[in-house]
C-alpha cells in the first residue's frame, strides 16, 4: 500500500542509498579496528560494542543534518519526541555477536517511519559490500559491489518445495519446540538475523521465522519485504511493525500454511 507520495519515495531512498555507502566507508576508515565489548544485562547476554554506539551517532547526526525536525529511535540512545509524523529506527549493529567475533553478516538497519508505519527500510552490509532498500511500496532493490539490481521474492514457492530458515535464540523452550516437528524437519537453511530476511526478499529464502524481534531488528527489513511482494507478520498474523515473533512467506497460501502450523506455539 502506497503511504508517501511518489516524490517522497524518491527523496527518502535516495538519502538512505548515500547513507549506505557512507557507513561502509565510515566503517573501513573509523571503526575497522579493536573495539570494547560490554554486556547490557546482569543475567543473561546482551553484547554492546563501541563500534555499535559509534554507527549509532554516525547515522543520527547524518539524519538530523538532513531532516532536522525528525525523530530519531535507536537502540543504544533511545529516543527524544518530537511533534513531527517521521521518526527513523536504528539499530546500528544488527548481529552484534556476529560482528563481536568477525562473523561478516551483521548490519546497520535502519527505517523511516511515517505516523508509526516503517515506509522505507535499509539493510547495509559493510563486511558483504551490499546493501537492501526500496525506493518505494513496490520496487525493492540488492547493491552489490556497484551494480544495482531489483529483487522479488519467489512467489512460485509452496510448503513441499520451500527453503526454510528459522531460529529461536532460546526463545522457545524444548518442549514448545516439539509442537512444531513440520518446522524443524525443515530448518536445512542457517539463519543469519537481517540477512536471512534480506534473502529472502531477492528470493534465496521462501521462508524465514525468527524470536523476539525488537522495533529496531524489525521495521527497516519490513518495506523491503512488502516491496519485494513477501508476506510478513507475527506469529499470530499481527502488523509485523509490533515486532517479537516473526515470519515471513513468499505467497499467501504458504503463509497461511505455516501461521497454521505456528499456532500451538504462537499464543
Amino acid at each position: 500500500m502506497q503511504i508517501l507520495k511518489s516524490s517522497d519515495y524518491k527523496l527518502y531512498s535516495k538519502f538512505i542509498e548515500n547513507l549506505a555507502k557512507r557507513l561502509t566507508k565510515f566503517y573501513y576508515s573509523k571503526l575497522n579496528k579493536p573495539f570494547k565489548v560490554s554486556n547490557k544485562l546482569r543475567s543473561g547476554y546482551d553484547p554492546v560494542t563501541t563500534a555499535d554506539k559509534a554507527f549509532e551517532r554516525f547515522i543520527r547526526n547524518e539524519i538530523k543534518k538532513k531532516f532536522p525536525s525528525h525523530q530519531s529511535i535507536g537502540e543504544e540512545f533511545g529516543y527524544k519526541k518530537t511533534k513531527s509524523d517521521y521518526s527513523w529506527v536504528i539499530d546500528p549493529i544488527d548481529g552484534t555477536r556476529s560482528f563481536v567475533i568477525g562473523n561478516p553478516t551483521w548490519s546497520n538497519l535502519i527505517s523511516l517511519n511515517y505516523k508509526g508505519n516503517p515506509v522505507v527500510g535499509l539493510a547495509n552490509f559493510p563486511i558483504l559490500k551490499k546493501f537492501y532498500f526500496n525506493t518505494s511500496f513496490n520496487s525493492a532493490y540488492v547493491s552489490e559491489n556497484g551494480k544495482k539490481k531489483r529483487i522479488l521474492v519467489n512467489q512460485k514457492a509452496t510448503y513441499s518445495n520451500m527453503k526454510l530458515s528459522a531460529a529461536f535464540h532460546g526463545s522457545l523452550s524444548l518442549d514448545k519446540q516439539k509442537k512444531i516437528p513440520q518446522i524443524l524437519k525443515r530448518m536445512q537453511f542457517p539463519c543469519a538475523d537481517a540477512l536471512s530476511y534480506s534473502h529472502f526478499a531477492e528470493g534465496k529464502l521462501d521462508v524465514v521465522i525468527q524470536c523476539g524481534n525488537k522495533i529496531w531488528d524489525i521495521h527497516a527489513l519490513i518495506p523491503i519485504i512488502e516491496a519485494a511482494k513477501g508476506v510478513v507478520s507475527t506469529w499470530k498474523n499481527d502488523d509485523a511493525k509490533k515486532a517479537g515473533n516473526i515470519i515471513c512467506s513468499a505467497n499467501n497460501s504458504l503463509h497461511k500454511k505455516m501461521l497454521k502450523i505456528l499456532k500451538p506455539v504462537s499464543s
